[in-house]
């Protein structure tokens, strides 16, 4: 049975990711001051203002310098949202003690609790982790190609092979499966914001064989597929100029493109206690080793934390029928081989270290070089195959 399923990505130029980077990079100075350094930093762009706005505990930095660093670093020396000409409005403070009382110290640590109680979860909330076999790197192939295309389109402006293109830029991948195997791509928008001079043919070439050619397989690709680049026409005027940008408001993107459920906290500005992000990057580290492991071909899992409590209030598995085992034992065995405490995640992720930056564009997984997307668990879970 034919099925179609579409994602989407943006580049680091869209406004709600100029905004996301702006936040880790103030969360990745203030670790670098301080490794216990708290953050929940989130940012709203529109036409030439930036409001950096937040939580910020146990380090400082200079927001404002920053910020316009960032902004030029994404390629806004241009227009009223240039990085020498916004308007920078900060309103930052300090946490909340009601929330440090819970963070200092668990409900466990409180009661006489052990190392891995010393913290408890900065918020309540639910977080979900998902690993399939759709492509090498363990991901859903339409949330995989649409980062692909739209870390392309930052490569090729910013190398200058396509030099009219300017940073804000969003891709759409719709792919065709046979029950659950991806066998076409049906169709691909583009929408690449560009200087007036430019023609839509020529965007419209160009992008294909410089963007599309270089990154989707040419075996997904027939004459059926459909091409929408720049639909409307003309995409001069964009980033926070064109639309108005705010911190964790591309969640689904950072994501698994829609592939799975997704507990509705955001990542960018938060620190690791923030359990938002660290049990989300736990819970895709697991996912993706269990699938390795051969346990699974598809894995969902969900953790849900109470805010000051240490341990997940729950643990839920779905495997959608592809499981060796059951679900209900798979997460019996997940609660055995992983310490989900706050604290644990942390150490075993590293996540004390200025590593998010980097996470702000393109996805947060199915990408080399962080510790949530290694399978070192995947030779020692196979036991229970």
């Amino acid at each position: 049975m034919k099925r179609f399923f579409t994602s989407e990505s943006v580049t680091e130029g869209h406004p709600d990711k100029v905004c996301d980077r702006i936040a880790d990079e103030i969360l990745d100075e203030l670790l670098r001051k301080n490794e216990r350094a708290r953050s929940a930093v989130e940012c709203c762009a529109a036409y030439n203002t930036l409001l950096i706005t937040g939580e910020v505990s146990g380090a400082e930095a200079d927001y404002e310098k920053i910020a316009r660093k960032t902004i030029r670093e994404i390629g806004y020396d241009f227009g009223e949202f240039s990085f020498d000409r916004c308007r920078i409005i900060e309103l930052v403070h300090g946490q909340s003690a009601d929330i440090a009382l819970g963070v200092d110290a668990s409900r466990e640590k409180k009661a006489g609790g052990e190392e891995n109680d010393e913290i408890g979860a900065g918020d309540q909330g639910i977080m979900f982790g998902y690993a399939c076999r759709e492509t090498e790197e363990l991901m859903p192939l339409p949330i995989v190609l649409a980062h692909k295309l739209a870390e392309r389109l930052t490569r090729v402006r910013k190398e200058g092979i396509l030099d009219y293109l300017r940073p804000d830029g969003k891709t759409q991948v719709t792919v065709e499966y046979e029950g659950k195997t991806p066998v076409r791509v049906d169709t691909i928008v583009v929408s690449a914001q560009h200087a007036e001079h430019v023609s839509q043919e020529q965007i419209a070439r160009d992008i294909r064989k410089f963007v599309v050619e270089a990154v989707v397989p040419a075996d997904l690709l027939d004459r059926d597929t459909k091409y929408f680049i720049n639909p409307t026409g003309k995409f001069v005027i964009g980033g926070p100029e064109g639309d108005s940008g705010l911190t964790g408001r591309k969640i689904v993107v950072d994501t698994y493109g829609g592939r799975c459920a997704h507990g509705g906290g955001s990542f960018a500005g938060k620190d690791a206690t923030k359990v938002d992000r660290s049990a989300t990057y736990m819970a895709r580290y697991i996912c993706k080793n269990f699938v390795a492991a051969g346990l699974a071909d598809e894995m969902e899992l969900q953790l849900a934390y109470a805010i000051g409590v240490a341990h997940p209030v729950s643990v839920f598995v779905d495997t959608f029928g592809t499981g060796r085992i059951s679900d209900d034992k798979l997460a019996e065995i997940v609660n055995k081989e992983f310490d989900l405490r706050p604290a644990a995640i942390i150490k075993k992720l590293g996540l004390r270290k200025p590593v998010f930056a980097e996470t702000a564009a393109y996805g947060h997984f199915g990408r080399a070089g962080f510790s949530w997307e290694e399978t070192d668990r995947a030779e020692d879970l196979k036991k229970y195959l």
